[in-house]
């Protein structure tokens, strides 16, 4: 009873409540358990009572007048489920399933309703819950429409022709075919536009059409003879998208661009290079050819300040922030691959010779979750074949202990800090064999205490970056079904996850602490979000170990709705997008990069989704918060 008494007085909006009328709710109600399938109530049921979700979860089901069902929402560990349905006299115009082993305390509605009218205050937060409910509900169909479209959101979709087009360069009809080669020679164009009156268009030359006047025709042929006649000319205020995608289909390099039928520039290939897209590329294709260490270390992200730009330019462009995140693992990725190569190269040449046997390099953490900003440090591993039954065993531990240092110490070179927990594969702790691996992982879920519970969960998110993909493939098969029914182990990572606090009070105000009134995103929120997704994604068996693909994993499951989907894409668009804007300050100033932000430096608009995204942390936190009290109790 006083579990369930705790639970009341510090859910919404049972906070108000005095210790009596608290007591007097928990003595007219009932705690029930309902297994995987049971439904708490079908929709025909009298709405007599309210349930308060103690563990599991369960979801919302609308009946079709077709015969069909639709999942409209699910319930989590702490939801009030029937709160809007009390206030009238009618029945559920739903359903309500248990989704798993789900535990229950059932609230009369009368004894509700009967301090509901003895409370103003009570009443008056009962109201704002069903109001922020359907707020809510309205912010999440909205959000659902505008991600519809988000799709489109990239930079050729959104950049117009007059952005990237070249000036136009015309010459007249009457040139000949050695004239215009020359000034294609002494200018280096692409093309140019055959024009009587600089206004108008004729025809395009390129060096296609010149190759074809040389070979066929006469040096002092008229240039007319061998232009491009009645080329496609593209309006300035089109998008990017019209002309490339006229380039690529019809097999031309250069298009006229005109406003109100006046030749006003001209387009080719290389006028797409100025796009934010190319830029990235170029400078991924730079890395990829990288042959030196300094060289890969000036292309780094923290050092590049054309990547530094490029980041920018994509956040102001309102780029998901999980996506650009990605987009900077994979480029860290790339980082990685280049440095091992330079290093087994170095090996070669002070006599080590090539790896004795296969390996795996393994990143783990953000970089291993794809969520890398600039603040994040090394949390990497290796994993190589078995090789304890072979004579040389000796050998080939030494050869990897030197091949990982070197890799470690490039790493850092690179802009990438040693993790200051020693989570690097040059130490031997997280370079192991796969057999020896997979008893490591059993020995963390039948004996891991709450200190070493976080170097599990940064373990958890590991994922190949070079190598032998196969021996990380073949570690996660090995450990998901292990994982997924290690009832104590999920428990210390709820324990773990509640650690620090989302500083929100319970009516959803900010709450600094300390003289600068500072905000660490990572500990305050995003921590919240991650570490709770990736519990639930461990006890349901999903191996993706991005946040965002564990999530739809789940929503294809079943655990999460859609809706609550969308809300925490959402906070950690928001989260990461702070976090990346942040690290960008920081490295114009040339301060050290941290998560640590100033609330008081926001405006009213990010001060809004600063709120929703710490409310979206706020509530996974209390999901492991209840789901480890109870576990705990049991």
């Amino acid at each position: 009873m006083q579990d369930f008494y705790d639970v009341l007085k510090k859910k919404e909006p049972f906070h108000s409540l005095s210790d009596a009328e608290v007591e007097e709710l928990i003595a007219s109600a009932r705690f029930s358990t309902y297994h995987k399938g049971q439904f708490l109530y079908h929709e025909d049921e009298d709405a007599d009572a309210l349930y308060l979700l103690v563990s599991g979860i369960a979801k919302n089901i609308v009946h079709k007048s077709n015969g069909q069902q639709a999942t409209m929402r699910f319930y989590y560990p702490g939801d009030l489920i029937g709160l809007m349905i009390m206030l009238t006299d009618e029945t559920m115009t739903f359903s309500v399933q248990a989704n798993d082993d789900c535990e229950v305390i059932r609230i009369k509605k009368e004894v509700m309703l009967k301090i509901m009218t003895e409370n103003p205050a009570f009443s008056h937060n009962v109201l704002d819950t069903i109001g922020e409910r359907m707020r809510s509900l309205y912010d999440e169909i909205k959000q659902e429409r505008d991600r519809e479209t988000e799709g489109e959101n990239i930079a050729l979709y959104r950049t117009r022709v007059s952005s990237i087009m070249d000036s136009k360069v015309t010459i007249p009809p009457t040139y000949s075919v050695l004239e215009t080669a020359e000034l294609f020679r002494t200018n280096n164009y692409d093309g140019v536009i055959v024009s009587e009156d600089r206004e108008s268009v004729m025809g395009t030359v390129t060096p296609l059409e010149l190759f074809n006047a040389f070979t066929h025709g006469d040096f002092q042929d008229p240039i007319h003879k061998w232009m491009y006649q009645n080329p496609n000319l593209v309006e300035e205020d089109a998008f990017s998208y019209e002309a490339l995608a006229y380039l690529k289909f019809h097999k031309v390099s250069l298009l006229p661009v005109v406003k109100r039928d006046k030749l006003v520039g001209m387009v080719s290939a290389k006028s797409f290079l100025g796009i934010q897209e190319s830029a990235y590329l170029d400078l991924s294709y730079r890395l990829s050819r990288a042959k030196e260490l300094q060289e890969i270390v000036s292309l780094s992200p923290p050092n590049h300040k054309e990547f530094h730009s490029f980041i920018e330019d994509l956040l102001n462009e309102n780029t998901l922030g999980y996506e650009i995140c990605e987009m900077m693992s994979n480029y860290n990725d790339e980082i990685h691959r280049r440095v091992i190569l330079l290093a087994e190269k170095e090996m070669l040449r002070e006599g080590h010779g090539r790896p004795p046997v296969n390996y795996c390099f393994i990143v783990m953490g953000s970089e291993g979750r794809k969520e890398q900003a600039f603040s994040t440090d090394q949390d990497n591993g290796m994993i190589i074949d078995d090789y304890e039954h072979l004579s040389h065993r000796d050998e080939i531990d030494a050869y990897f202990s030197k091949l990982t240092i070197k890799i470690n110490e490039r790493l850092t070179e690179c802009g990438l800090p040693e993790c200051s927990g020693g989570i690097m594969a040059k130490n031997s702790k997280w370079r192991r064999s796969l057999t020896d691996w997979k008893k490591e992982v059993n020995r963390w879920i039948t004996e891991t205490d709450a200190e070493e519970i976080r170097n599990f969960t940064i373990f958890m998110d590991f994922r190949p970056v070079y190598g032998d993909f196969d021996l990380s493939r073949s570690l996660r098969r090995s450990i998901t079904d292990r994982i997924k029914k290690a009832h104590t182990l999920q428990m210390l990572l709820m324990k773990d996850t509640i650690r620090f606090r989302v500083p929100l009070n319970p009516i959803g105000k900010l709450q600094l602490r300390g003289k600068e009134k500072t905000l660490d995103l990572k500990k305050s929120a995003i921590m919240q979000i991650v570490n709770g997704i990736r519990i639930f994604a461990m006890k349901y068996g999903v191996e993706e170990v991005n946040t965002i693909k564990r999530l739809n994993e789940l929503k294809r499951k079943e655990i999460f709705h859609h809706r609550d989907v969308v809300n925490i894409e959402t906070a950690l668009h928001y989260l990461y997008s702070f976090r990346i804007r942040q690290n960008l300050y920081q490295l114009s100033k040339d301060i050290e990069i941290t998560n640590i932000v100033k609330p008081q430096e926001w405006d009213k608009e990010e001060r809004r989704k600063m709120r929703e995204a710490l409310l979206v942390a706020k509530r996974m936190q209390q999901v492991s918060e209840l789901s480890f009290r109870r576990n705990r109790s049991i």
